[in-house]
């Protein structure tokens, strides 16, 4: 991900960009509504995988989709990433259990200043300084806003940190092995959910979700709008992570990038009022300004940074963060 395909139509690039940010958007609201009469969140990732095995499986049947033959060298490489990638969105599922969506979205902010520390650590070459100032910028405001959270969550914090840091594991291991180079969108779709399912059925039975996750389950599928919420749910997983390859192939990573601050933006202000909303204190909104300036600041930042360098495939920091 993240080559630039060519010079595609203004159109083709607003659409995909627009998609993405949307679908983005929505994936937040709608998993916060699930998990609130729901709180099985391995559980909801584990039907979210297979929804998408299935659909790609029978896409291809039917010859609505295609995909490459399943190769175990492929498998072997995409593993560790796949792995990483759904511990990530495990942990950010079980986060929004308890941390309301402006809190949720300004500590996955962190991610970039994550990175940049473990760059740094690999010997990688010193970022620009506004990049550094901007990610610093954005994990004060969190710390701000953490202290003005009246709804403070100490298990939800946790498992959002930890998310963090599981993407950014999940980013560096994309990056140090390319190993998404050659793969549409549909076949990463399709490896990653079969390559997690094993995963996540041990990780279900360890945690002693199941089988009392299915037991309510069925108990909740009685009620036709949980059922609405579920099924929605489960397809918005799969239209997530195929808006966000197609914004990154047609336009770039950076546009990817630019997107998902923006997608933040409008997410902090409609968390306010929207599922519970959030009791106002002036540092968690101070806080929560200063994040989300820091997020602009970087995507300003990473966008000077390009325009320095030449034309090439570039692995960009937030192009993958899409839960």
């Amino acid at each position: 991900m993240g080559a630039e395909a060519g010079e595609p139509s203004s159109i083709l690039s607003l659409a995909s960009a627009f998609s993405y940010g949307v679908a983005s958007m929505a994936m937040v609201f709608v998993n916060k509504a699930v998990l609130m009469q729901y709180v099985h969140s391995m559980t909801l990732l584990t039907l979210q995988q297979i929804a998408t095995a299935l659909l790609i499986h029978f896409g291809q049947v039917l010859g609505m989709s295609k995909r490459k033959d399943f190769s175990w060298i492929t498998a072997k490489k995409l593993l560790p990433v796949s792995i990483f990638y759904n511990a990530n969105v495990g942990f950010a599922l079980a986060s929004l259990k308890g941390v309301n969506i402006p809190m949720y979205i300004a500590i996955k902010r962190i991610t970039p200043l994550a990175v940049l520390v473990a760059g740094c650590m690999r010997g990688k070459g010193k970022p620009p300084t506004q990049v550094i100032l901007s990610v610093i910028c954005t994990a004060t405001g969190v710390l701000i806003a953490a202290l003005g959270d009246f709804s403070f969550d100490l298990y939800g914090y946790c498992m959002a940190l930890t998310s963090v840091f599981f993407q950014t594991m999940y980013l560096i291991l994309v990056e140090k092995s390319g190993a998404e180079d050659g793969l549409s969108s549909v076949d990463l779709m399709f490896y990653n959910s079969i390559l997690s399912l094993p995963f996540l059925f041990f990780l279900i039975i360890a945690t002693g979700e199941f089988p009392h996750s299915l037991t309510v389950l069925s108990a909740k599928a009685a009620s036709l709008t949980f059922g609405v919420i579920l099924v929605i749910s489960l397809v918005m997983g799969i239209v997530l992570n195929f808006t966000m390859f197609w914004c990154t192939i047609v336009n770039s990573a950076l546009t990817t990038t630019i997107v998902g601050v923006l997608k933040g933006v409008g997410s902090t202000t409609l968390g306010f009022v929207l599922l519970g909303g959030v009791e106002v204190h002036a540092l968690n909104v101070t806080g929560l300004v200063i994040n989300t300036f820091g997020g602009v600041w970087y995507s300003y930042a990473k966008y000077k940074q390009k325009r320095k360098t030449p034309r090439k495939i570039q692995h960009d920091v937030e192009s993958h963060a899409h839960k």
